[in-house]
C-alpha cells in the first residue's frame, strides 16, 4: 500500500465534500427528469459517505475539530468602514465566515499535499514526478498562508498527514490516472478559493486568495498541457465552428 488506512479515510471524507458540491451543481444545470433524479440520488449517497467517514474520524480521534469562538449573547452590526481594513492600521480579528472558508481550504490542501507526495515517489515518468513535486510545494505554500490567517488570532490549524505515506515505490495506478486526478483537484481548488474570496470581508485576505487562485491556475494549466502532450486528455463535445464550415464549403 502507498497510503495508510488513516489517510484513506481522510481522503474519502474530503472527496465526499467534492462530490456533494459537484452533484448539487449537476442537479442545478440538468433539465431531463431522469438526470435530475440520478444526481439527487448521487448527492444523497455522497452525503451518507461523508457522514460515515466523519463519524469514523471522530471516533478514532483522527480529525481536527475547527476553531471555536466565544459565544456572544448579542447581535453586532458593522459601524465603520475599518471593518474591511487589511493592510494599514489595526486589523479586526478574523470572523466566523472567514475562519470557516480558510479551515475548509486547509483540510482540502492537506489532502492534496499527501496525495502528491505519494504519487511523486511512485510515478514512472520523470515529467509526472516533477509535476507532483511542484504541486506539493505550491500546496505547502498555500497551507502556510491559510495557517497564518488563523494563527494571527491564536486559532489552531488542522493536523497534517505526510507521515501516512508509506515507503512503497510500486505505482498503484498509471501515470495517466495519477496526473489526471491531481490536475483535476488543482482545478477544483480554484473554485473553492473563489468561494472563499467571495465571503472575505478583509482586504488582505481577499488579496491572498486572488494570488493563490492565479498560482493554482498556472499549475493546473501546466498539468493540462502535460496531459495533452501525452495524449491523455479527452476532448469534450464542442459547439459547431460556423466560421470553419463557411470557410471550407
Amino acid at each position: 500500500p502507498l497510503f495508510t488506512d488513516t489517510y484513506m479515510i481522510v481522503y474519502l471524507q474530503i472527496m465526499a465534500i467534492h462530490g456533494m458540491t459537484r452533484y448539487s451543481g449537476a442537479v442545478s444545470i440538468s433539465i431531463r427528469e431522469d438526470q435530475r433524479q440520478y444526481f439527487i440520488k448521487c448527492s444523497y449517497e455522497t452525503m451518507e459517505l461523508y457522514n460515515r467517514a466523519t463519524n469514523i474520524l471522530l471516533h478514532k480521534g483522527i480529525i481536527s475539530k475547527p476553531p471555536t469562538l466565544n459565544n456572544k449573547q448579542k447581535i453586532d452590526f458593522v459601524k465603520e468602514q475599518t471593518f474591511l481594513r487589511g493592510w494599514f492600521g489595526k486589523r479586526r480579528p478574523i470572523n466566523a465566515v472567514e475562519i470557516s472558508a480558510a479551515y475548509l481550504n486547509m483540510q482540502k490542501t492537506l489532502m492534496k499535499i499527501v496525495l502528491e507526495l505519494g504519487f511523486s515517489q511512485v510515478a514512472r515518468s520523470t515529467e509526472v514526478r516533477d509535476y507532483m513535486e511542484r504541486g506539493r510545494k505550491l500546496c505547502e505554500k498555500h497551507f502556510n498562508i491559510l495557517t497564518s490567517m488563523l494563527e494571527e488570532d491564536n486559532l489552531h490549524a488542522p493536523r497534517t498527514f505526510e507521515s501516512e505515506v508509506t515507503d512503497s515505490t510500486v505505482p498503484p495506478f498509471s501515470d495517466k490516472l495519477m496526473l489526471y486526478h491531481v490536475a483535476t483537484l488543482l482545478s477544483t481548488a480554484i473554485a473553492y478559493y473563489g468561494e472563499a474570496l467571495s465571503v472575505c470581508q478583509r482586504r488582505d485576505l481577499s488579496v491572498d486568495y486572488a494570488r493563490m487562485i492565479t498560482e493554482m491556475g498556472l499549475l493546473a494549466e501546466d498539468g493540462a498541457n502535460l496531459l495533452i502532450d501525452n495524449g491523455w486528455m479527452e476532448q469534450p463535445p464542442t459547439a459547431t465552428d460556423r466560421g470553419d464550415l463557411a470557410k471550407n464549403k
